[in-house]
């Protein structure tokens, strides 16, 4: 049976965070030669302003900034929002936030980032300019610079993730009690919702995957009416959002005993997730932590079967920088998160995954999940 998880204490993030946040970004624009940004992305607004609403953009200059939402949104941004100036548009926000930025004294460019812009989006943007800056004033950013800071997570941040992984941990714990030949893979899930929003989640951080018996060779398989078998692997992969951020687990158990094939592949990418965990550690390259696990797959002639990255950033997406797959040569730093979540698929027979969430500290890595990951039977 599962061991309880230990809960952290948790802190929320107050406008002296945002305040630093920007400061950040600012240095960032500076370095590049960069008098305006224009923010879009509601993941990135919400980072340097607080602001949870879906119709929003931030206008940001080297000396100030203001944030742009409609007129439904004008009692939340109040409460949300301490550290920016907020301005209610008549129409639309960004329409808005464009007018701003090119009225703004010494802005004569302002950056955006072409990885959240359509084609469409900077037509329309020029559209609303002054004709003499329809040309000149947007320029595509190199590398999304809120993205990139993101990455690194403050200590409020990080008590917020930690929290939400307790709560999976928990559920996980829950969903043991729960699972029996026969359910429907889509009951199995549903309870597992139901639970995490009596825990305090704001919701789940993507569809979740619960893939049993041959579909669990399946590395996104979502739950189905499929009901659990009465001998095979159930593969468990959820995640919680909680005040914005999002955890992200996935545990492999067994419905009967497992014969010596099935055991040998769980034990096989259980150590393959084991050597990726010790691998994480400051300076060291996202692909190294990829190969730790790999490696161990290769030596047990399953290399083929693990068709994914070894793991990916996470925080207010599910799936953020950086990335942890071959060839990939960000090289972790303290206060980034990451997961580990190495697997074997073979088609037609079952699959094994199990992932952690780490995060980086000066000395190694830290795991935020540290449910029980010994082969489970059921």
């Amino acid at each position: 049976m599962a061991r309880s998880c230990e809960l952290s204490s948790c802190v929320t993030t107050d406008p002296m965070d945002h305040i630093r946040r920007m400061g950040a970004l600012r240095r960032k624009m500076t370095r590049a030669g960069l008098p305006g940004l224009l923010i879009t992305h509601p993941p990135d607004v919400r980072y340097l302003s607080g602001f949870t609403g879906s119709s929003a953009a931030l206008a940001v200059t080297r000396r100030v900034a203001r944030l742009f939402t409609d007129g439904r949104y004008k009692a939340q941004a109040a409460e949300e929002v301490k550290a920016v100036q907020v301005e209610i548009a008549q129409s639309s926000p960004t329409v808005a936030a464009v007018q701003w930025l090119a009225a703004q004294p010494g802005v004569t460019m302002a950056g955006f980032d072409p990885a959240r812009t359509t084609v469409a989006d900077l037509a329309r943007w020029k559209h609303e300019l002054p004709s003499r800056l329809r040309r000149s004033l947007f320029q595509a950013i190199p590398a999304p610079f809120v993205e990139i800071l993101r990455c690194v997570k403050d200590e409020d941040e990080l008590a917020l993730m930690a929290e939400a992984a307790f709560i999976g941990c928990k559920l996980f714990e829950h969903i043991l009690g729960v699972l029996r030949p026969g359910l429907p893979e889509i009951e199995a899930a549903a309870e597992l919702e139901h639970q995490a929003r009596i825990l305090g989640a704001e919701g789940m951080s993507f569809e979740t995957i619960v893939a049993s018996g041959e579909r669990s060779a399946m590395p996104h398989g979502r739950a189905t009416t499929t009901p659990l078998p009465r001998r095979g692997f159930v593969t468990l992969d959820f995640g919680i959002i909680l005040k914005g951020y999002c955890s992200d687990m996935t545990r492999t158990v067994f419905l009967g005993t497992p014969r010596p094939r099935e055991r040998s592949v769980y034990l096989a990418v259980l150590e393959a997730q084991e050597a990726a965990v010790d691998a994480v550690a400051p300076g060291v390259s996202c692909a190294e932590v990829d190969e730790a696990a790999r490696s161990i797959l290769r030596r047990e002639g399953l290399a083929e079967a693990f068709s994914h990255s070894a793991g990916h950033g996470v925080g207010l997406e599910i799936h953020e920088p950086p990335r942890v797959g071959a060839g990939q040569r960000t090289r972790l730093q303290p206060g980034m998160l990451i997961t580990i979540e190495p697997g074997v698929y073979l088609a037609g027979a079952f699959g094994v995954r199990i992932e952690d969430m780490v995060t980086v500290t000066r000395s190694g890595g830290q795991v935020l999940t540290p449910a029980p990951k010994a082969l489970i039977e059921l």
